[in-house]
């Protein structure tokens, strides 16, 4: 459309007055648009971008007119701070520094914040669903968690629906929104090992719904956690290698941006500087998957100066090594150790049967659906949570079998 086009609306409409046609001219000259004051000028604009088929300069001018009211998530993005830190300095809540609270405050007025009442009203509405998100149903040890969260869930009145993410970061985004969308009371969510963006995760908090991370959480939201005493596990996993007389021990982790894959990795490292054995890095290698150590375990069992001891991230990726190393024609135990972790039905399968840390998957479920369901709670009675952020840790235990001396 022609700038010049719209003087030759002035006279069909009557409604647009000289003064308002150059304020339109110069607007559209420069490509942007400002919200004028006259309800009769914005009616004459819309009816010429109707007729003239501009639909884009009518998108921008109701956008400019229809100024989109400010959420809990925008202002914790304009502050660089948690969404969870925001909804409680706004709630006044005393774990929040009274710095942190003015800061909030003040720049809610300035933009105009007016809190969610749908959000409330739902809030208050009863919904007795929980949503869990894990990264797969088939693993056992996934499988125990999710027996442990629906046995605590039903014996409290809860109902549970179940998403996977097939560790896939984009499919875990989708799960996140279908479980806002769903209304569900509460989610509880195990991260996937690609995802290392949170934003949907800050949206989780920002829309008020409870959440509760288990086995693989997230620092960068504030929640709730159940997690494993992962470094715990891994160091006495290997000082027992150590004290059965491995001397070189490889380490398989999933991805090192999980605190999970850290914790075990800090904890192996610390196990050999305690015994005075040399961290080679080349003996740390990201692997998590049966597949992947059948393929990488036998390049190093070919070099001269091989592991003699394995840990793995996981009993499905020890019974890869496992596999591995019996094509090597190496003797399990006596010359290759192997230790896993979970404890899961493919560590009894194996010949010789694996030995294991133990992680008590279905105690992790039910404690992190405590956990939610106290939140929920508090969430319905409108209450400021009574309790701090909390992190709750599940003992492991080191189960030997025939896979280590």
């Amino acid at each position: 459309m022609r700038v010049g086009d719209f003087s030759l609306y002035n006279g069909l409409y009557g409604k647009c007055s000289k003064p308002d046609i150059n304020i339109l001219r110069q607007n559209a000259e420069n490509r942007t648009i400002v919200q004028e004051k006259s309800q009769t000028f914005a009616i004459f604009l819309a009816q010429i971008c109707i007729y003239h088929k501009c639909s884009v300069f009518l998108n921008k001018f109701l956008e400019s007119t229809m100024k989109k009211p400010i959420t809990i998530i925008d202002i914790a993005k304009a502050l660089n701070i948690s969404a969870s830190t925001v909804s409680r300095a706004l709630k006044d809540h005393p774990d929040i520094s009274q710095e942190t609270k003015d800061i909030v405050n003040k720049y809610a007025k300035i933009n105009n914040y007016k809190p969610n009442a749908l959000a409330s009203n739902l809030r208050m509405s009863i919904n007795n669903t929980i949503g869990v998100i894990v990264p797969e149903i088939v693993h056992f040890f996934f499988s125990s968690i999710l027996a442990g969260i629906e046995d605590y869930a039903n014996q409290n009145g809860y109902n549970v629906i179940i998403c996977q993410s097939n560790e896939q970061y984009d499919k875990e985004v989708k799960n996140v929104q279908a479980m806002i969308n769903s209304r569900v009371a509460g989610i509880l969510l195990c991260l996937s090992n690609k995802t290392t963006h949170y934003e949907h995760l800050q949206e989780i908090v920002g829309n008020e719904i409870p959440l509760v991370f288990f086995f693989r959480t997230c620092t960068a939201v504030s929640a709730d956690q159940v997690v494993v005493d992962d470094y715990t596990g891994a160091y006495e996993a290997v000082e027992y290698l150590i004290q059965t007389g491995c001397k070189r021990i490889a380490f398989y982790s999933s991805p090192l941006h999980l605190e999970i894959s850290r914790n075990r990795k800090n904890g192996y490292i610390d196990a050999l500087s305690h015994y005075g054995l040399p961290i080679d890095e080349t003996l740390i290698k990201i692997c998590d998957t049966r597949e992947e150590a059948i393929i990488i375990t036998p390049e190093l069992l070919d070099t001269p100066d091989r592991p003699d001891g394995f840990l793995a991230m996981n009993d499905h990726c020890a019974a890869g090594i496992l596999y591995a190393t019996k094509l090597a024609k190496l003797n399990v135990p006596h010359e290759v150790a192997i230790c896993g972790f979970s404890d899961g039905e493919i560590a009894k399968s194996c010949d010789p049967m694996l030995t294991t840390v133990e992680q008590h998957g279905h105690e992790i479920g039910k404690s992190a659906t405590e956990l939610l369901i106290r939140r929920i709670r508090e969430n319905r009675e409108n209450e400021d949570p009574k309790e701090p952020i909390c992190k709750k840790t599940i003992e492991t235990n080191l189960i030997i079998r025939g896979t280590t001396k």
